[in-house]
């Protein structure tokens, strides 16, 4: 692995939250995870204890994420505007675009292989499946519960991409990257004090191999290649803002192929 990169810009709010008040900058680095992962945990509650499938239900029982997504989306935003000082984005222009491109690369492989499974034929469940090669057509679909078009209809889309695109781009990129990255370094010691994107073949096989089994196991191939292109550019940039980026342009283009063309499976 490369050399220890530079030590960062000093004088930043973000810079002295991390290396004098370590305890504050650890719980704002994992709480907007945590919230965003107990809301999971709600919604798997929720269709456990709650959910009725029945056509007679109301939309809130049939499909509870259509609330619970919302609540999750607002609660998180929340948290990060009111501590976005405290977090390493150090935004640029030069990264940003650099980040944007990574992202289109990214989904690309994360999208091809539901785009082979049409173009292949397939019609049944099998080992190509773990290669990412399925239908992907049952899944988020506002206009199966509100007339398309309509008020409802476009709240719940709205919010979908601001969740997909805003919110997990900001909490799983702080989470992952800032945070985890730094602590796998480091674990017994001071890690906070760690330099964003400092490399190791440790912090790769663990934040990347958590990242991928975090989705699905259809979605296994295509995280991994994204997790390790996310993990090229952090080490590359040492930009938090340009890792956002990339994962803000990859959702919001998973978001519009999987409405586009029907695969509301992708999300």
């Amino acid at each position: 692995m490369a050399a220890d990169p530079p030590a960062p810009k000093s004088g930043s709010s973000a810079d002295r939250l991390r290396l004098e008040e370590p305890s504050l900058w650890i719980r704002r680095q994992v709480v907007p995870f945590a919230i965003f992962m107990l809301f999971l945990m709600l919604l798997s509650a929720a269709g456990s204890f709650f959910k009725v499938d029945l056509p007679s239900q109301p939309w809130w029982r049939r499909a509870p994420e259509y609330w619970i997504y919302p609540l999750q989306t607002i609660a998180c935003l929340v948290v990060l505007v009111r501590w976005w000082k405290s977090y390493e984005f150090n935004w640029s222009l030069k990264w940003v675009l650099i980040g944007a491109c990574f992202g289109a690369v990214g989904i690309g492989f994360w999208l091809l292989p539901t785009y082979l499974y049409d173009s292949l034929g397939l019609q049944s469940e099998g080992w190509w499946n773990w290669l990412g090669l399925a239908s992907r057509r049952d899944g988020f679909n506002p206009a199966e519960h509100f007339e398309e078009g309509g008020a409802a209809y476009w709240f719940a889309l709205v919010m979908r991409f601001v969740r997909a695109a805003v919110v997990v781009a900001l909490v799983e990129e702080i989470f992952w990257r800032s945070f985890l990255m730094r602590m796998v370094l480091d674990f017994d010691g001071d890690y906070w004090k760690q330099p964003f994107g400092k490399p190791s073949w440790l912090s790769f096989l663990v934040v990347t191999g958590l990242f991928v089994l975090a989705h699905l196991p259809v979605d296994y191939a295509g995280a991994l290649i994204y997790g390790s292109l996310t993990y090229a550019l952090c080490v590359w940039s040492r930009n938090l803002g340009a890792c956002v980026v990339m994962h803000f342009v990859a959702n919001l283009l998973m978001g519009l192929y999987a409405v586009g063309f029907g695969k509301y499976g992708l999300w």
